[in-house]
């Protein structure tokens, strides 16, 4: 590992925890950031370079991280853009077949810091009573580092998709459909699912409406992405100009700045869904999904006109899909490709097929 030197991670409400220095070494300097926590048991490559991170330092509340070491195939983007990571205990040892390295050395190749020995479960515990807050780890006082934590932005009101967004277009794929499709954050998963479908011209967040259109696609897609919605950058202003000209599929983000276009609203969540395990209802068939979710905003319930309200997470009531009633549009909240989590979802792709092949989508019957 790269050392045991001692940090202390503060809160910016002067919460403190105390750790050992893992990943990249700070030296003299601080990390910070906003503080949230996942869920998963496994999949902690994927969701360390989930763009969606970004302004952002994760805490595995799963006490053992690391113990299967990385690998090229599992990485989710070209590079992490979260801020830092958050553990109890790291793995001294890795073991996989596929392991090409371990998660200590991953972290120092990407300049991402850390801090280990963590009582994630006190921290985990704190966030879901006060929420998602900035936070400070480092090897400084903890006034320095809670004044650093202060004076974090967050993650609301804040543009974060052009940070994380491709800034050349580029093609995947080779199906006989061809989807434009908008890298707001986008994972790899997410392509490669699109990719058995479609031919995929991978857009900037920047690509005006009048550009998407002159790739005469069959569909856009809008991926999942960091940050506010409400400031997501062009795609909010441009968006409304597609809707009705080409079926729209959305996943997250995308969900978000659809239902922005559609006329709704949404909001800052008070610590968001991250996890692989969350429960979510189709309303028309009252079938449960098991379901990957990485978001801190969503949609207000009923704010959105002329739509049906599709699925509903079953924790705490929030809207988690919509289908709009007089343009071919669709989307969710949660993550249909999962990378990592469950694969009960991943129908979502195929019924993005039958929109644009049918200009409709069927009701679900049956499992996936």
């Amino acid at each position: 590992m790269s050392g045991l030197r001692e940090y202390q991670l503060v809160l910016a409400d002067g919460t403190v925890f105390e750790g050992d220095g893992i990943g990249s070494d700070l030296g003299d300097g601080t990390a910070t950031g906003e503080v949230v926590f996942n869920t998963v048991l496994s999949g902690y490559q994927e969701v360390i370079t989930d763009p969606s991170y970004a302004g952002q330092m994760i805490t595995f509340t799963y006490p053992h991280i690391g113990n299967y070491g990385v690998n090229a195939v599992d990485e989710e983007a070209a590079r992490p853009y979260c801020r830092g990571v958050i553990v109890r205990d790291l793995a001294r040892r890795h073991s996989n077949w596929r392991s090409d390295g371990d998660l200590d050395g991953f972290l120092r190749r990407h300049q991402i810091p850390g801090i280990a020995g963590v009582d994630t479960r006190r921290l985990t515990r704190h966030i879901r009573d006060a929420g998602a807050m900035p936070g400070a780890f480092g090897a400084g006082d903890v006034a320095a580092l809670r004044a650093a934590a202060q004076a974090d932005p967050g993650t609301a009101g804040g543009n974060l998709v052009d940070l994380v967004s491709t800034k050349e277009r580029y093609v995947v794929g080779a199906g006989d459909r061809h989807v434009v499709a908008y890298d707001l954050g986008v994972k790899a998963t997410m392509l490669r699912h699109l990719g058995q479908m479609a031919t995929v011209t991978v857009v900037p967040a920047s690509t005006t409406a009048e550009e998407v259109l002159a790739l005469n696609p069959d569909g856009v897609f809008l991926s999942n992405g960091p940050g506010d919605p409400e400031e997501a950058g062009s795609i909010v202003t441009e968006l409304p100009k597609l809707l009705g000209k080409v079926p729209i599929f959305g996943i997250c983000l995308g969900h978000q700045v659809l239902s922005l276009a559609l006329g709704g609203s949404t909001f800052k969540m008070k610590f968001g869904h991250h996890g692989g395990n969350v429960p979510v209802q189709d309303m028309r068939t009252n079938k449960v999904e098991i379901t990957s979710q990485n978001h801190n905003f969503a949609v207000r319930s009923g704010s959105v006109p002329n739509v049906t309200e599709t699925h509903v997470c079953l924790n705490d009531g929030a809207l988690e899909g919509l289908v709009a009633n007089d343009v071919p549009a669709f989307s969710v909240q949660y993550h249909p490709e999962a990378g990592p989590g469950p694969h009960d979802s991943r129908y979502l792709f195929g019924q993005f097929g039958e929109l644009m092949d049918n200009g409709s989508i069927a009701t679900r019957q049956g499992a996936a």
